[in-house]
């Protein structure tokens, strides 16, 4: 081996992707927005935590992350950049946006369950004993710590049939 292979192939090694360097900066980006954002609305008041601690921790956790990830790839770069599965991304995006729109509709119970049901059964190809269990505990368990653990009422359903039953 020359020198020349050996500093070309240093440089070549060293080099991050664009595509890695984009996604640190948007999740750093992402992080610094809810950061401030959440100073808005206060840290921390007489009574104990306001409403802007926990988004705040969150966008700090962000922040962490992206400056390890940052620091992982300016010391040892991935291999290749990955590429993006458009199939994945529309389908996430689409049921979120579904998520959203029915929730005020089934209640969030309802809505959840068969959000995590579609994402374990059919984009994850899990079994359906673990699917339903799996979106089951979700679901409830989410709307019981948010409702009971934290005091954060969640949407319940607008069909009387629906609400009668505790969604």
């Amino acid at each position: 081996m020359t020198t020349e292979s050996l500093i070309t192939k240093s440089r070549n090694a060293s080099r991050i992707a664009p595509s890695v360097l984009t996604g640190i900066g948007a999740f750093a980006a992402v992080g610094i927005y809810v950061l401030v954002s959440s100073l808005e609305l206060g840290l921390w008041t007489s009574l104990g935590p306001s409403a802007g601690l926990f988004p705040f921790a969150m966008g700090a956790v962000l922040v962490a992350m992206s400056i390890i990830w940052l620091l992982q790839e300016l010391r040892r770069p991935s291999a290749k950049a990955e590429g993006i599965d458009r199939g994945v991304v529309i389908s996430v995006v689409v049921s979120l946006m579904v998520l959203a729109s029915a929730m005020d509709l089934l209640g969030f119970q309802l809505s959840m369950f068969l959000f995590l049901l579609y994402h374990l059964k059919i984009r994850g190809s899990r079994t359906w004993a673990s699917s339903l269990v799996i979106a089951l505990l979700g679901s409830v368990g989410a709307f019981y710590a948010f409702n009971y653990g934290l005091n954060v009422a969640l949407p319940v359903s607008a069909l009387a049939p629906l609400n009668l039953i505790g969604f």
